[in-house]
């Protein structure tokens, strides 16, 4: 198994990432095992900010390192929460509270489509000149009463309109299946299997 560090502490993120990579022979371990601080996500977007993620666990582990930047972009809001997902509410970090901040955002916007995002970047080292970059879009709307208990985030909140369920009532299964994350991280593997 080669081990590959993620740099994230999320365990929502690390489980899905683990359930798709574990049958390419990595073995997933979070940024925490090895006692890697919080990266600064200074940038605008989400790519600038998962190169210096992956940058700083690659740094820290002399391990590959993969990282994700993740958020959802509320159309009527100019694409915001974006890259302040996690943190749209201040600190410290509360789904529930981003999730009623957002709601109340949208009172009486008629607008609520919205997708999450995702870009994934896999460093073989903290000097690769050639990061890996993936990235994936799951789209859907924002609905103001929560429904389902998986998922996390926003994802009580984020109605799959073809589906008629929002992220929450989806198993890991069928959101691995469709969402940003998984399509990103597929769109990851492809790459991966192609270096050999």
């Amino acid at each position: 198994m080669r081990q590959l560090v993620i740099a994230s502490n999320n365990p929502g993120k690390l489980r899905e990432i683990g359930q798709i990579l574990a049958p390419l022979g990595f073995q997933v371990r979070p940024q925490a095992d090895f006692g890697v601080p919080e990266c600064p996500e200074p940038h605008v977007t989400f790519v600038e900010n998962c190169i210096a993620k992956a940058r700083h666990a690659a740094a820290h582990t002399g391990l590959p390192a993969l990282a994700d930047d993740s958020g959802i972009c509320v159309h009527a809001l100019g694409g915001a929460p974006g890259v302040h997902s996690a943190r749209y509410a201040g600190e410290p970090r509360s789904d529930a509270r981003n999730n009623a901040k957002l709601v109340q955002a949208l009172q009486g916007v008629a607008d609520r489509r919205a997708h999450y995002y995702c870009v994934m970047v896999y460093l073989r080292h903290p000097e690769d000149p050639e990061p890996l970059i993936a990235e994936g879009r799951w789209y859907g709307e924002i609905i103001d009463t929560p429904r389902g208990s998986g998922g996390f985030g926003y994802d009580p909140h984020f109605l799959v309109p073809e589906l008629g369920r929002t992220g929450a009532e989806l198993s890991a299964q069928e959101k691995n299946a469709i969402s940003h994350r998984g399509q990103a991280l597929r769109a990851l593997v492809e790459k991966l299997q192609a270096l050999g």
